[in-house]
């Protein structure tokens, strides 16, 4: 690939756009014959769109030469998780149940990026219909860890964050139902963020639990992320200027999220707390045992609604799953609509508790995954092993998707270990603007 563009932030390579030192054209075909040679990209692509690339990437050349840029990254390539819709194009999300499925027009979020001048380098594997955190996929594909050749990458985003970690696109696009962009992210070095559910539409989108689902950026740097999410709602992305973390009040959550942390986890948290406090940010601990009470409800919410919307497609099928997953959407049959509609109640109550008591602080703070990416061949033979880690894998970045608000990563002095920010819902930028003076600290 010419030069370090594959090593290089989405933000830096708008820039040589800008500058007239890259041309779209070129780095998009640099960045398809990365894929073409690499031999993890099968793993890691479910298919590329190269006709689609150049033509857009044409497209940008020509708005730079003009000096009409939509923005900084007009130009720049990205992959895309295969749950959002692209014309022409199959999307499958990652099962065998929607083998063939081609829908006829982008996703929403798509068609306003492609607006921003953001190029498709293709379609990401998957976990099966966005249902797993570990990033296991035995039916379409498991991509590979950055840190760790015999581990999981993390999911359901599993594509998405191997697409950036290995070179094969400067940024990802992925969703986030439970913590699906924050630990791949987490577990192959990047920054990953959560955005508020609603915040974005998702028509187009294939759904896992729509009352939970966001789409949300994965890439190198806060700077980027800031700059993706802009290109997928048409607005001025935040500023990141000036940021810092004197005086900010950051609460390290102890309730459920510092519980069973491996070592390597809560050393890199640990590390990331002093680095916070010696650039000069004011850390306190807190208990919020509505948390806990909130993870108590989480196995009706998300599995009664995930199976509610993919029933009648799975149990055509059942055979074509793979069967730990399909057991995981069955397990929502066993609620009653009753147990579903409390459930949602009690939440909501518990949503305006932690609001008020989050309020205090700029932001609450919290190990990203308690556990480090296991073992993809242990999972497969180890029921036991499979279950515990499963579960510890979204254990806490679900808090933030039952709490309703957005969410951070960044990583840590530890390889695969991140720190997740939690601000309120609908307070991205000033969390982007948080994260960007965090992630200058943790360098």
């Amino acid at each position: 690939m010419t030069g370090t563009w594959a090593n290089m932030t989405a933000a830096e390579l708008g820039r040589g756009i800008g500058e007239g030192r890259i041309h779209p054209v070129e780095l998009t075909e640099a960045f398809l014959d990365r894929i073409d040679s690499h031999p993890l990209a099968a793993r890691i692509y479910a298919r590329t769109t190269p006709a689609r690339a150049r033509g857009e990437a044409m497209a940008a050349a020509a708005r730079a030469k003009a000096g009409l840029r939509k923005g900084l990254l007009d130009g720049v390539p990205v992959s895309w998780k295969d749950l959002f819709d692209t014309a022409g194009v199959a999307t499958e999300a990652g099962s065998a149940l929607l083998k063939g499925r081609v829908p006829e027009r982008d996703a929403a979020v798509l068609e306003v990026a492609t607006l921003q001048g953001l190029v498709c380098l293709g379609k990401t594997h998957m976990s099966e219909l966005a249902f797993s955190g570990l990033g296991l996929n035995p039916v379409t594909a498991t991509p590979p860890c950055l840190n760790d050749e015999r581990a999981v990458p993390g999911g359901s985003s599993s594509g998405a964050a191997a697409s950036v970690a290995f070179g094969l696109a400067p940024a990802a696009i992925g969703s986030d139902t439970g913590g699906s962009v924050r630990i791949p992210a987490a577990w192959n070095d990047l920054v990953g963020l959560k955005t508020t559910a609603g915040s974005l539409p998702l028509t187009g989108t294939l759904p896992l639990c729509e009352m939970f689902d966001t789409i949300g950026p994965l890439a190198h740097s806060v700077e980027d992320c800031s700059l993706l999410l802009a290109a997928l709602t048409g607005d001025h992305p935040a500023d990141l200027a000036g940021v810092d973390l004197s005086g900010k009040r950051l609460a390290v959550l102890e309730t459920v999220a510092l519980d069973d942390l491996r070592d390597r986890p809560a050393q890199g948290f640990e590390d990331a707390v002093a680095r916070l406090t010696r650039a000069g940010a004011r850390i306190e601990r807190i208990k919020a045992p509505e948390v806990a009470e909130a993870m108590g409800l989480a196995g009706v919410l998300f599995t009664a609604e995930a199976y509610g919307i993919w029933r009648e497609t799975i149990e055509k099928a059942p055979q074509k799953m793979f069967p730990r997953i399909l057991e995981r959407f069955r397990s929502g049959g066993d609620f009653a609509a009753a147990d579903y509609v409390a459930a949602w109640r009690g939440l909501r109550e518990i949503r305006a508790i932690w609001a008020g008591r989050a309020a205090a602080y700029d932001a609450v703070i919290l190990p990203t995954s308690a556990i480090l990416p296991p073992d993809a061949n242990r999972l497969m033979t180890d029921d036991a092993y499979y279950v515990t880690e499963n579960l510890l894998a979204l254990r806490n970045t679900r808090i933030g998707n039952l709490m309703g608000v957005c969410a951070l990563t960044l990583p840590t002095s530890q390889p695969s270990c991140g720190i997740s920010l939690m601000a309120g819902a609908n307070e991205e930028a000033r969390l982007l603007r948080l994260g960007g003076a965090a992630e200058r600290a943790l360098r």
